[in-house]
């Protein structure tokens, strides 16, 4: 019950690491609001974190592209839950291409959402806990914004961005008791599978023995439920009250950030 009496967020909540972070959070008594776009899923994930408990979970729908959605929806479980203390940003996409192939769609597509969505749904988690006095906001960076990715270069831009948002801002508004972090995660989500399902037998064979190479933990990707959810309890609870403006790798060892 480490999270009893605590108000969270969660973006991208249907699946994933988000679905993940979600079940974390209500076994750890939370009050949750559940974010995404593909609402079956996501109220799928409500219930069945509801049947486990003890604490709660509700499904709202918000498309991160959206920033008078987002407004609407931020205000809205607000009131509904009376105050916000955590902002859970998981949601982002991906997509890989050439560099000198990125098209404008690419660019709005990976940065309208990545980017921009995790700057506005940040300011409005921002503007509820400074009048609180307090809040804490994880945002999910990547390894791939610290290294050199050829054919993923927009996504690893997308990824940097929000790395140097989160050290700015947790700068800023600290001094009105908002923390922010950004975890550097290496997971096996459906965003991964989906990634590997699109290489041939030689690319897998690849990159299964780099990942190995990479990982000093296990040679692989992280459980998101074993692996990243106590650590995103950990960050959304008192106990992290002291840590702002850091880039927190869960990747059994892939990245080392200074």
């Amino acid at each position: 019950m480490k999270l009893e009496g605590k108000r969270i967020v969660v973006t991208g909540g249907s699946r994933g690491m988000g679905a993940a972070t979600v079940r974390s959070y209500v076994k750890a008594g939370a009050t949750v609001a559940s974010l995404d776009v593909l609402d079956d899923q996501g109220k799928e994930v409500v219930d069945e974190a509801n049947n486990v408990g003890p604490g709660t979970a509700t499904y709202y729908h918000c498309d991160l592209e959206n920033r008078s959605e987002i407004q609407t929806v931020l205000q809205q479980i607000a009131k509904d839950f009376g105050g916000v203390d955590v902002l859970a940003h998981v949601a982002a996409v991906q997509k890989s291409a050439p560099a000198v192939e990125i098209s404008d769609e690419d660019y709005s597509f990976l940065m309208d959402i990545n980017v921009k969505g995790t700057i506005v749904i940040n300011q409005e988690a921002y503007k509820v806990m400074s009048e609180q006095g307090q809040g804490a906001i994880i945002n999910y960076g990547s390894i791939s914004g610290l290294r050199k990715e050829a054919g993923a270069s927009l996504y690893s831009a997308s990824k940097g961005a929000v790395m140097s948002w989160t050290r700015s801002v947790a700068a800023e508004w600290g001094p009105d008791g908002v923390r922010v972090n950004a975890v550097l995660p290496a997971i096996d989500t459906p965003m991964y599978r989906e990634a590997r399902s699109r290489l041939s037998s030689e690319q897998l064979i690849a990159m299964d023995q780099q990942i190995k190479q990479e990982i000093p933990l296990g040679g692989v990707y992280g459980d998101p439920d074993e692996d990243l959810g106590p650590v995103m309890v950990f960050l959304a609870s008192d106990d992290s009250k002291f840590i702002t403006g850091q880039l927190l790798p869960v990747d059994g060892g892939q990245a080392t950030v200074r």
